[in-house]
């Protein structure tokens, strides 16, 4: 128990002669904005209020608030005698630590639930605000402290992370197929992991370090550069028109000096025998299929046609795969 300005804080009768309820705002702030960054509103009741209160001399957000003047008292009262620091009118800010202040609240309600007293206005303020990906940098940080402090993270390398990657992706894949949004939503996560970590691994490197940061930089510079008709002043009114220019960037980006420059030799089979095929179909070029004897020859000539079609070789013989799963599942059951 503390001290607080105006009232004797072991005072027990202090609430019975309040002769006006006065306001208690509650601050709160997000720690991924940076310290200092508050909305108008916030440094509005900030410099009007009659008395600040902060039950945590370290929050972030202190130095920035004396800096701009405002005293700030490091104290933390209980419910009934912060009630008791309103008497008179008087409006009193208590700037929330990191769980926002669950002990006084939950002491605020239970006063005004007793309906023995005259309560002061209650007011939950926002002060600054979560952007959209600011969890991301939550992610950031978690990975950096693992990276340190777990004993099998702290040894991956990317080669050793490979697979998993590759995991990843067909999870999220079948996710998508199965249409099951919860399962969607973490297996975005686990690629989202993949991604964060071999970042995290590439700032060690000792002669060409990376971060996340230079990760996205990277990404968003390519989708600026691939989409001039949204960033620059070109115009693009059909999906059409939109690959046309994606592509063209892309040709003026990699300088390629083959079609198949970049196209992964790893992939599954369908996928990289229709990859080649629209490698060939968007250049322009008129290249025989090989002629051989053997299933893969035919299944090669079913990918490039598929894929002339405008089918996805690959995910067409998944989904008649799931079909045949299924016959077997009913079969196995009947």
């Amino acid at each position: 128990m503390g001290y607080v300005r105006g009232v004797n804080a072991t005072s027990s009768d202090a609430t019975a002669q309040v002769p006006a309820p006065g306001r208690i705002v509650l601050l709160t702030t997000s720690h991924r904005v940076a310290p200092g960054l508050l909305s108008w509103p916030a440094w509005q009741v900030l410099r009007t209020a009659d008395q600040v209160l902060c039950a945590d001399g370290a929050h972030p957000q202190l130095p920035y608030l004396r800096e701009a003047g405002i005293g700030v008292d490091e104290a933390s009262p209980d419910a009934q005698e912060l009630v008791a620091v309103c008497a008179g009118g008087r409006t009193v800010v208590v700037v929330a630590t990191g769980e926002g202040e669950p002990r006084l609240t939950d002491g605020l309600a239970r006063l005004a639930g007793s309906g023995r007293i005259q309560m002061p206005d209650l007011e939950l303020l926002p002060a600054s605000y979560d952007l959209p990906g600011a969890r991301l940098l939550d992610l950031v940080q978690v990975m950096d402290r693992i990276r340190v402090e777990c004993p099998w993270s702290s040894q991956q390398t990317h080669k050793g992370l490979a697979k998993y990657g590759i995991e990843e992706a067909y999870e999220l894949v079948e996710a998508i197929e199965e249409g099951d949004r919860d399962e969607l939503r973490e297996e975005l996560g686990d690629v989202l992991l993949q991604v964060v970590f071999h970042a995290r691994i590439a700032e060690e490197d000792a002669e060409a370090p990376f971060s996340i940061d230079d990760v996205a930089g990277g990404i968003v510079t390519k989708l600026i550069h691939r989409h001039p008709h949204v960033f620059g002043d070109e115009t693009a009114t059909t999906p059409e028109e939109v690959k046309e220019h994606w592509l063209r960037t892309k040709a003026e980006e990699k300088r390629r000096t083959s079609v198949t420059e970049g196209i992964p030799l790893g992939q599954p089979g369908l996928a990289l025998a229709a990859k080649l095929a629209s490698r060939v179909r968007t250049a322009g070029l008129e290249v025989e299929l090989p002629r051989g004897e053997g299933v893969g020859y035919e299944l090669l000539a079913i990918a490039a046609h598929a894929e002339a079609e405008g089918v996805d070789p690959e995910a067409a013989l998944r989904a008649a795969a799931r079909a045949y799963r299924d016959a077997i599942r009913v079969t196995e059951t009947g």
